[in-house]
């Protein structure tokens, strides 16, 4: 898999060769011309795996309707990103809601995104701090956040050690999220920094997002694989290698999102997986709910599990397309 680029002393780079695009389509014709899916066994996690839903995956984007969309397509829960809307940050609602539906927070998104800069503080370490002691207050373990932009100062200097910090301070998982290189012409922008790749940082906890992954042109087995001891978090999607981060439907793209499923189920990892959907552009509601019901359905097949009571069960697998890693990486997690 493609990793960051150094200069000779050791500090990042601002730009490199634009490679993703490249990448993504050396990928997607190997697992094209690979099939490793394994169609004769079933497989299922010994530990439960959590199948939530983003409020970003819901339109029009808040609390309320985050729940009721959850609770009627059958979740175990909610992820919510916190955001300018008051009500993602309103205990009292979150916790109603929950009550009222039977479902748990299984997490919040912290408002580390590029239009929300002042979003609970203008300090980031104390954005964290606050996000983390929201997410203990509405009884969720994780927070996902993105890396820092270069242009954040200390903030992105210390960022691994001080979201290692703020964890052990809170005793909340704070799951690093996979980023992309923005893309100018023949090359790429390294904005983020340490890294939009997270294999190249010491991080205690990661969240993988396949939209994303798509978008960096990265191996979703492999970088799987590769961070399976460390891979708190899940967001479902998919994408098709554009310049955009497009977070499609999972089967809608062409990233191995259902072969990656299988993968974690097969080696017993013990995360959550969040639906993290863009229907935002879709004008009718039932095709909107479609979406969410599909990716759900999606989840639950190729993680090998059964909708019982919102409880998880071994399930026959009806996989559609099949793809696997081009590294053998499959055969890499150890068991949990």
């Amino acid at each position: 898999m493609s990793r960051a680029k150094r200069s000779k002393s050791a500090r990042k780079v601002y730009t490199a060769k634009n490679s993703a695009r490249s990448n993504f389509r050396r990928h997607r014709e190997y697992f094209d011309s690979h099939e490793v899916y394994d169609h004769e066994t079933q497989h299922s996690s010994e530990h439960r795996i959590r199948v939530g839903l983003s409020s970003s995956s819901v339109s029009p984007m808040t609390v309320a309707e985050t729940f009721s969309q959850a609770a009627k397509h059958g979740y175990d829960g909610v992820e919510i990103m916190v955001t300018h809307n008051a009500e993602t940050r309103d205990v009292d609602l979150i916790n109603g809601l929950a009550a009222e539906t039977g479902l748990e927070v299984m997490s919040l998104h912290a408002p580390t995104l590029l239009f929300l800069p002042r979003v609970l503080h203008k300090d980031h370490w104390e954005k964290l701090r606050i996000t983390a002691n929201l997410a203990k207050a509405v009884g969720a373990k994780t927070v996902v956040l993105h890396p820092p932009f270069r242009w954040q100062g200390e903030y992105a200097l210390g960022f691994v050690d001080g979201v290692r910090q703020v964890s052990q301070e809170t005793g909340v998982t704070l799951a690093v999220e996979n980023m992309y290189p923005w893309r100018a012409g023949v090359r790429e922008i390294l904005v983020y920094y340490p890294d939009w790749n997270p294999l190249d940082e010491d991080y205690d906890a990661l969240t993988f997002d396949f939209s994303h992954a798509s978008t960096a042109g990265m191996n979703a087995v492999e970088t799987v694989s590769e961070i399976f001891d460390k891979l708190r978090h899940v967001h479902l999607t998919d994408g098709s290698g554009s310049l955009k981060d497009e977070h499609l439907i999972p089967g809608a793209g062409t990233m191995p999102v259902a072969e990656t499923l299988q993968l974690l189920a097969k080696h017993n990892w013990s995360g959550d997986v969040v639906v993290e959907v863009n229907t935002r552009f879709v004008t009718k509601k039932p095709t909107r709910e479609q979406m969410l019901a599909d990716s759900l359905a999606f989840a639950r097949t190729h993680l090998g599990l059964e909708a019982d009571d919102r409880h998880r069960h071994r399930h026959r697998n009806a996989s559609s397309h099949v793809r696997t890693s081009e590294t053998g990486a499959s055969e890499k997690p150890s068991n949990k």
